[in-house]
């Protein structure tokens, strides 16, 4: 059976993303992804975390205003030599204003300017598969006591799924934790939110719909160690 198409694993910017945000501890980093809606300043009040933003409607949105056709293949964005100056510029105005909606603390980060790689996939265009990372400019920012927002860029540069990019850098940091805030409250499945989803549920088809790209990289954060988490919903290797 497919569980739940009409999920849309979007931004965690409602109460839902603030009881989650409260409930992280300290003990490690913890990587957040939300989406690329403005948040909450609850995010401020947070120690040892990392954020990493989407973006995708604003995206859509720019490239529209641009006269620039928005194509998919195989759920990327085709993003070729005139769409990745939109594209960034979108991703920057967005991690200004999910830096300022955090508050002070927050140091707004363009990945590709920190670091962080990607191998790009053939016939998409500036479109690349994250890397694991470590950039320095998040381990400085942490030790300072500030709380890095990341863009979803790479080296290129290069349009990554933001998703793909938390579940590298919470691998590559070896995080304690990564934690997917969404407009719902977790996965669900007949209109229940389930405690636990194994990684063989995701690979064997049993989702679908806007909460499968967050399953897969909550899976390969899962296999490397990182309690991978979607809102309420733990996902285990």
């Amino acid at each position: 059976m497919r569980d739940e198409a009409e999920q849309k694993g979007g931004s965690g910017a409602d109460g839902l993303g603030a009881r989650r945000c409260r409930d992280v501890a300290g003990g490690g980093i913890t990587v957040l992804k939300v989406g690329g809606a403005v948040v909450g300043g609850e995010l401020g009040e947070l120690e040892d975390a990392v954020v990493v933003h989407g973006g995708g409607k604003q995206i859509t949105e720019a490239m529209a205003a641009a006269g620039l056709e928005v194509a998919w293949v195989g759920g990327r964005r085709v993003t070729g030599d005139t769409a990745i100056a939109v594209v960034r510029e979108a991703l920057l105005r967005v991690n200004r204003e999910v830096c300022d909606a955090i508050g002070p603390r927050a140091v707004g980060l363009a990945g590709d300017e920190i670091g962080l790689k990607a191998t790009p996939v053939r016939g998409l265009g500036h479109v690349g598969t994250p890397l694991p990372s470590r950039p320095q400019a998040v381990l400085e920012a942490l030790a300072d006591g500030k709380i890095p927002v990341v863009a979803p860029l790479a080296a290129g540069p290069l349009n990554v799924n933001a998703d793909d990019m938390a579940a590298a850098l919470a691998v590559g940091l070896g995080a304690e934790r990564i934690l997917f805030l969404t407009d719902v409250p977790g996965v669900l499945r007949d209109e229940q939110v389930l405690a636990e989803v194994a990684a063989h549920e995701v690979e064997t088809g049993e989702f679908e719909g806007g909460i499968l790209p967050k399953l897969q990289a909550a899976v390969v954060a899962a296999r490397e160690g990182v309690r991978a988490e979607i809102g309420e919903t733990t996902v285990v290797a």
